[in-house]
């Protein structure tokens, strides 16, 4: 029997919630672990794993996995160091600062043949400050990955307003060892040796607010998305501007259109179609809340040529809420479902890709992320 599981971090706690093909109720379980989690992330080869990233003011961060799809949880491994101290990268002054871990943004379990030692699953996280880590025995233990820390432009590297972040992690389905990473604020990298050397991907990206027009890195890169068909082709939402690459990162073009913002957080890709891509638009980079107190999801069935709003169960007016970079999702069911939770604590699903929305659970907490696991 087919099946959806709902992944949902946020500011106090995480949540699962499950529902059968017919997304029409859902059980809600949580809270769980009584402190922020920043994202939850299942397993790519065994459906009941599941991993979540914690942090804690008294435990600091810590990172949870479930055998049995999120009913019981055991920490595995909170030991998180960067390869050395020698580096530094810009704050908002511009002055140089050493490298500081803060937290965990995102988990990526790696492909079977991803080259990494050990004898469990390969997981890969990506951290505050900017940098990527390793774990070869299921979130164990924890090994940086620090060429892309050492890049000659990591002193270029500046925080976003959420910090110095790496968000994204895209492991290329069809080429083992390729991986693209993104870091607020300083671009999308690509490694084509499975972490053991980078290059930015950023040519074609526009950034206003630099004094170079296009410069090399220093980009607020929001999210960045691929359809695992067709790998070569990535959609990426950034602070001003959807953009959309053709040859795996090497340029980007804007694709915001018509859209009635160029600014927000998620995108996310249709399961089934390759050229439909959702956003959320937010009214700019200083009034975080959907244009005209509207909330709606934007639809593209061309790859960014075209944009519709999707509004049909949304409130359309005194809405002022966020959705943030992780937070928007897709199950693989045909229909396909799409999902988003918001900075007011509401989780929204549709279970016919888009065109109607219902309100899942209305009073969680501010949601931070939300993963879509297909079952059965």
């Amino acid at each position: 029997m087919q099946g959806v599981r709902l992944l949902v971090g946020t500011r106090k706690g995480g949540f699962v919630l499950t529902s059968d093909e017919t997304r029409g109720r859902w059980d809600v379980r949580g809270p769980l672990f009584g402190a922020e989690v920043y994202h939850m992330q299942g397993s790519s080869s065994d459906p009941d794993r599941v991993y979540a990233a914690i942090c804690s003011s008294w435990s600091g961060v810590v990172i949870q996995r479930s055998g049995d799809g999120g009913r019981s949880w055991h920490p595995v491994g909170n030991e998180f160091a960067y390869a050395d101290g020698s580096t530094t990268h810009q704050d908002f002054s511009g002055e140089q600062q050493p490298w500081k871990f803060r937290r965990v943004w995102h988990i990526e379990p790696a492909p079977d043949d991803w080259p990494v030692p050990g004898g469990g699953e390969a997981v890969v996280a990506g951290a505050e400050d900017a940098a990527l880590f390793v774990s070869g025995d299921g979130g164990t233990s924890w090994t940086e990955l620090s060429a892309l820390r050492k890049h000659p432009s990591h002193l270029r590297w500046m925080p976003g307003a959420g910090g110095l972040c790496l968000h994204t992690i895209l492991f290329d389905p069809m080429r083992p060892q390729r991986l693209y990473v993104a870091i607020s604020a300083a671009g999308v990298f690509r490694s084509d040796d499975a972490g053991a050397s980078w290059r930015p991907m950023n040519r074609g990206l526009s950034a206003k607010y630099l004094p170079e027009e296009q410069p090399e890195v220093g980009y607020c890169v929001h999210k960045v998305t691929m359809h695992p068909d067709r790998p070569n082709v990535l959609f990426m939402q950034k602070h001003y501007g959807v953009y959309r690459s053709d040859d795996a990162g090497e340029s980007w073009r804007d694709v915001s259109g018509d859209l009635p913002s160029n600014f927000g957080f998620p995108i996310a890709v249709h399961p089934h179609e390759p050229d439909t891509v959702y956003v959320v638009p937010i009214a700019s980079d200083e009034e975080h809340y959907p244009p005209e107190g509207a909330l709606r999801v934007y639809r593209s069935r061309d790859g960014g040529g075209n944009w519709e709003p999707l509004t049909r169960g949304l409130p359309d007016q005194h809405c002022y809420v966020n959705v943030l970079r992780d937070a928007m999702a897709t199950d693989r069911l045909d229909p396909c479902g799409v999902y988003f939770g918001t900075t007011g604590g509401q989780v929204y699903g549709s279970s016919d890709g888009g065109e109607t929305w219902n309100l899942i659970v209305g009073y969680l907490p501010a949601v931070l992320s939300v993963e879509a696991q297909t079952l059965g």
